[in-house]
């Protein structure tokens, strides 16, 4: 008995120790709040598409995969789980397309433009997604809508262009609104840069362009990685936009787990499509770091 109490005041020392001495004790409330208000929230709603459930009930006994497998083999949950991808990946790339050029010439600008700039990508942050998805559904509108009455009235157009509750309106109003989390990681890493590496590849005779794509764009890889996970994530997982600027008819996983637990009320189905949403995000993102890694492997040559 001894020995056991022993043992356990043994590890609660170790645990003090870590805890006071580690330096994690000031971040104990933040653990605390996440684990009990996203974790573990996460974790019952994916547990609900392995239980039975009968109006409102769930029978914590009756574990079964029997949700998993037949979503899995439905060619449906295929065919919006690769709209869902395709449309991440794209809006993603036309995030890195426009934000990086944002991102270099804030490093080349003088202070006020810098300024300006930094402005400039943060103030949309300052208005809620929601809002910024109803002024695209203005902007895209039908005859009504800003672009389809700019043309009419200059006669470019004999009639209205659907431009809203297509791939087009989704991906456009997708890459407005995570262009901000591609522009930030880039600008923080292209600002770190050695300047003198690009002098010293000016010196020995190579041009600007090449100086670019063998300088620039190799020490900004650690930016274009985190970027390019991050608005991935939030493209993919997305559920506003497509709702909204992609129409009724216009499916993704996360449109899909909304309209089950929230329409439908089939939880188990849902929180299925839930658990494969995240669980497959989370995958990609892996993924995307390891490709980065991969990418970046000149850095341990250099060192």
């Amino acid at each position: 008995m001894n020995a056991h109490n022993n043992l356990i005041d043994s590890i609660f020392e170790i645990l003090r120790n870590i805890i006071l001495r580690g330096g994690i004790g000031p971040v104990i409330p933040a653990i605390i709040f996440l684990f009990f208000f996203f974790a573990m929230p996460l974790v019952v709603l994916c547990a609900f598409g392995f239980v039975s459930i009968d109006r409102g009930v769930v029978d914590w006994t009756s574990i079964s995969l029997d949700h998993l497998t037949s979503t899995i083999k439905d060619s449906l949950f295929w065919h919006i789980w690769w709209r869902s991808f395709w449309v991440g990946t794209v809006s993603t790339i036309f995030c890195l397309c426009l934000g990086y050029p944002v991102a270099y010439i804030y490093t080349l600008a003088g202070r006020g433009w810098q300024i300006l700039i930094l402005v400039a990508t943060i103030s949309p942050l300052l208005t809620s997604a929601l809002v910024r998805t109803y002024a695209w559904m203005v902007i895209l509108g039908g005859r009504r809508g800003v672009v389809n009455s700019i043309l009419l009235d200059l006669d470019l157009i004999d009639r209205p262009i659907r431009f809203l509750y297509s791939d087009f309106s989704v991906i456009l109003g997708m890459t407005q609104i995570h262009l901000p989390f591609m522009i930030l990681p880039l600008i923080t890493v292209l600002s770190a840069r050695d300047l003198s590496l690009e002098q010293a590849s000016l010196n020995l005779g190579a041009s600007r362009l090449i100086t670019f794509f063998k300088i620039i764009v190799p020490i900004s890889l650690p930016g274009v990685i985190a970027g390019f996970a991050l608005v991935f994530a939030i493209s993919y997982t997305n559920f506003i936009v497509p709702q909204l600027l992609g129409g009724g008819n216009y499916t993704t996983l996360a449109v899909q787990v909304y309209e089950f637990i929230v329409v439908i009320l089939d939880w188990n189905k849902g929180a299925i499509l839930a658990f494969l949403l995240l669980t497959s995000c989370f995958f990609f993102v892996l993924g995307i770091n390891y490709l980065g890694n991969w990418a970046m492997k000149w850095k341990e040559v250099t060192r």
